[in-house]
């Protein structure tokens, strides 16, 4: 049933027949045939705006105009404000750049309002985007495809150096500068986030020295290993995970993750390492001097697998910090971006990162940029 519509002619005269020639609504309603309800709804606007009622064909009442000005003014005002807050790199930029990320707000954005912000004009944005890619634009295309791969599979984590190996490994040609214009404009950047550790009050038994003495080269495969644990907070408490990593290809060749920071944490990381790699000879093992590591029980098992124990000295990280440097890739890469909600889930997250994505694929800057499994096949080669 198609809706009756009435001119503002035929509403005021309506209004007027009740009004000023006294027929009753009810009455009028049915000469009229319209509904009873609508025609007392007709007398109580024209009662309350006599000049602004019934506007009729799309018009709206002075107050109704301002109120929608004001919202669409309040709109428009907000838009250029995430506008500036999202774009605010390319004011600088070329203009091909800033059409580029024109094309890919306007979705969100009137076209208008992106360009009026980012001083452009519409014809400039609209022949640019009607006009056929460039070689230079088709080969960006194929490297932005490269570089968000690599950037994913690195859980969002890798800066341009080491995306620009992948895509070198993928069999594209480019600069260094040119990944991290890439990376830029298509908004691709780690953003690391850092958690503070409780201290630890234990007591310290057998305190030995600093012989690894900083020197954090090592010509084979175990010959140096250094040891730590770090905290990784969940809904649960705190997860303690403990760490052997050998400094010859910075691979972690032994982990352990418990409840209690006890001295059994970090002997089983420990034993985990010797189980995998085979008892070495003249191997040194360093670590901080933890009340685990001080530990009779711990320094007994160093001695029973003919383990010569360095420590670093009170309070100074920098002694251990190949060690601080792992952990701090585990935290602004994997666990600090998260939110735990149980201790299993923080181990096995923990686990997914050390041997599935740092020994056998995270590119590491001191083995030129190879994962610490591809430096060590490559040195069993040579």
């Amino acid at each position: 049933m198609t809706r009756r519509k009435f001119s503002r002619e035929f509403k005021v005269e309506a209004v007027k027949l009740v009004t000023e020639r006294g027929v009753a609504v009810a009455q009028a309603a049915r000469d009229l045939d319209v509904a009873e309800s609508v025609l007392r709804r007709w007398m109580r606007e024209l009662t309350a705006a006599p000049a602004a009622a019934f506007p009729g064909n799309g018009q709206m009442r002075a107050d109704q105009a301002e109120i929608a000005a004001l919202k669409k003014e309040v709109a428009r005002l907000r838009a250029e404000r995430d506008i500036l807050k999202k774009g605010h790199g390319f004011f600088r930029a070329r203009g091909d750049m800033r059409f580029a990320f024109i094309a890919r707000h306007r979705h969100i954005w009137p076209v208008s309002w992106l360009c009026q912000v980012l001083e452009v004009s519409r014809s400039g944005f609209h022949a640019w985007l009607n006009r056929p890619a460039s070689a230079r634009e088709i080969q960006d295309a194929k490297l932005v495809t490269a570089i968000d791969k690599s950037f994913r599979a690195s859980d969002r984590t890798y800066g341009a150096r080491r995306v620009w190996r992948d895509v070198l490994e993928d069999g594209l040609a480019c600069g260094l500068h040119r990944i991290e214009r890439l990376m830029r404009v298509n908004a691709l950047r780690a953003r690391p986030r850092r958690r503070g550790k409780p201290k630890d009050d234990g007591e310290r038994s057998i305190i030995a020295g600093n012989i690894l003495d900083r020197n954090f080269e090592a010509d084979r495969p175990n010959q140096k290993w250094l040891a730590d644990f770090t905290y990784i907070w969940t809904a649960e408490g705190w997860l303690y995970v403990a760490v052997v990593l050998d400094l010859f290809s910075r691979r972690v060749v032994g982990w352990s993750m418990k409840v209690d920071r006890d001295a059994s944490l970090v002997m089983d990381a420990l034993m985990m390492a010797v189980w995998r790699r085979g008892k070495a000879d003249a191997l040194l093992q360093h670590s901080d001097q933890g009340s685990q590591y001080t530990s009779e029980q711990f320094q007994r098992l160093l001695h029973d697998h003919g383990i010569t124990c360095s420590m670093s000295r009170a309070g100074n990280v920098w002694d251990n910090s190949a060690m601080e440097s792992f952990f701090s890739s585990l935290k602004t890469e994997r666990t600090a971006r998260k939110v735990y909600r149980t201790r299993d889930a923080a181990r096995a997250d923990v686990f997914d990162y050390v041997e599935r994505f740092y020994n056998p694929q995270r590119r590491h800057s001191k083995l030129g940029y190879l994962s610490p499994v591809a430096f060590e096949a490559r040195a069993m080669q040579t």
